[in-house]
């Protein structure tokens, strides 16, 4: 039971430290939208999202102003679109790029911010139906306004799919080249990853996997500000008062998600599934999670030590949310989007923060890179060198791992690419300048690691 001291933490914290529910999710299954008729598939998925997701952003709103919690995102996802295409007729690109404008036609009507979804599991092979929806993310993208793409080309079990890594290069660079006078936006709405989850309600990586089922409310929280302002009040302790400080935070963070939660879940008569608890940062002042590694005595995120203060931050919240929740999932931990950090932006500008640190940092931290700005020139084969050392990252050590990577089209080492909101603005990052071409051209499967072989 909450006592009074505790309802006036909550509301400082929502108050001054921008603490808040990032993002309602509600996760529908598209499988029994499957028909070889293009026409009939996006009958079928315009009324099922519409019909499931109807109240979705009503009842966010309403319980913003009963708990007086803020709620910043209601969003979708769904079945990976993929498993749609393969039952198609015709696996064409505009068949591809007609359902990803059903599913934008759709989340606009119930009011939605993003849905997420149009997706392929590839991290063994490719099916017709998966190389059709890859070749056509470009065009989706481009043509369409808050529809998320995903694409997951390694895992543990699997190894990592090189001719993917190495299709995923060009298609980013399309992707920049389609919207190239808006900054190269369809890259922001695109992810490949390694170890994809079924449940993460975050965009743009967010779907609605295999093992779910016909509907679910997925929430995911957020707050470093409020852990930022926690650990002001333990400046100089020993790194377990700094630890145990986090766990309390989280445990508190993710206490208000569950209540949000299952308070949607029972609102909109569909199953609760999971909170997940990561530290998802914003532009605004105070909301970073650059901020709360410089809180722990580093003069600027990026600087030696920055892992090592990244890996506590983040065992730390697992450790504390999980005590909240019986059902945390989804990625849960903090995440380092460059462009969408106010400490990290600062860190990128003035050199303290580089793309091989970032590499590193994501060892110890939930995804990878994230909202990467990097030049309009990079080739599509050094993207996929970016992308293949990030999945072998996530396969070996058997965690999520991904790349959201902007080529902004005309911009150089220097240059700051805006996206506005919550995107944020990222400053152009060097890459290498020596060639990864004969290493992707290779092609092939990267084998699994030995820890696969678990059974």
């Amino acid at each position: 039971m909450l006592n009074p001291f505790e309802i006036l933490e909550t509301i400082n914290m929502i108050d001054k430290e921008n603490l808040d529910i990032r993002t309602i999710t509600m996760g529908i299954s598209l499988k029994n939208c499957a028909d070889p008729d293009i026409d009939k598939v996006c009958e079928k998925v315009y009324k099922k999202i519409t019909t499931y997701a109807g109240n979705l952003v009503k009842v966010g709103c309403d319980i913003e102003k009963q708990f007086g919690i803020p709620i910043i995102n209601k969003r979708i996802s769904v079945t990976p679109v993929a498993t749609l295409v393969d039952v198609l007729e015709e696996k064409t690109i505009d068949n591809c790029v007609k359902l990803a404008k059903t599913l934008d036609r759709a989340a606009k009507d119930v009011g939605v911010n993003f849905i997420g979804g149009f997706s392929a599991l590839v991290h063994k092979d490719f099916t017709d139906g998966e190389a059709a929806l890859i070749r056509s993310i470009p065009r989706a993208l481009a043509e369409t306004d808050i529809v998320c793409s995903s694409v997951n080309v390694g895992s543990t079990k699997a190894g990592i799919n090189m001719d993917a890594v190495a299709a995923m290069g060009r298609i980013i660079k399309q992707a920049a080249e389609l919207t190239k006078d808006n900054g190269g936006f369809a890259c922001a709405k695109l992810v490949v990853f390694c170890n994809a989850v079924e449940d993460n309600p975050f965009m743009a990586g967010a779907f609605h996997g295999e093992g779910e089922g016909e509907c679910v409310i997925n929430v995911g929280v957020s707050g470093p500000g409020v852990v930022k302002c926690a650990l002001e009040k333990v400046k100089g302790e020993p790194f377990g008062v700094v630890a145990d400080t986090i766990k309390k935070t989280a445990f508190k963070i993710t206490r208000m998600g569950q209540l949000v939660a299952q308070e949607a879940s029972k609102r909109l008569g569909v199953p609760f599934g999971i909170v997940d608890l990561s530290l998802a940062p914003t532009p605004a002042v105070g909301d970073s999670v650059a901020y709360i590694l410089e809180e722990m005595g580093l003069e600027k995120c990026g600087t030696h030590g920055t892992t090592a203060a990244l890996a506590l931050l983040n065992d730390a919240v697992k450790k504390g949310g999980v005590m909240a929740s019986s059902y945390v999932g989804g990625l849960s931990g903090a995440f380092i989007p460059v462009s969408e950090d106010a400490g990290m932006i600062s860190a990128a500008q003035c050199g303290a923060l580089t793309l091989e640190k970032l590499e590193a940092m994501t060892c110890v931290c939930s995804v990878g890179l994230d909202m990467i700005a990097v030049p309009g020139d990079t080739s599509a084969e050094t993207i996929s060198a970016i992308i293949a050392d990030e999945a072998a990252i996530g396969m070996v050590n058997t965690k999520t791992t991904a790349v959201r990577i902007i080529p902004g089209p005309g911009t150089k080492v220097g240059d700051t690419v805006e996206f506005g909101g919550l995107l944020g603005s990222g400053p152009v990052m060097p890459v290498k300048e020596y060639a990864s071409t004969d290493f992707i051209n290779r092609g092939g499967r990267i084998p699994a690691p030995l820890q696969a072989l678990k059974n």
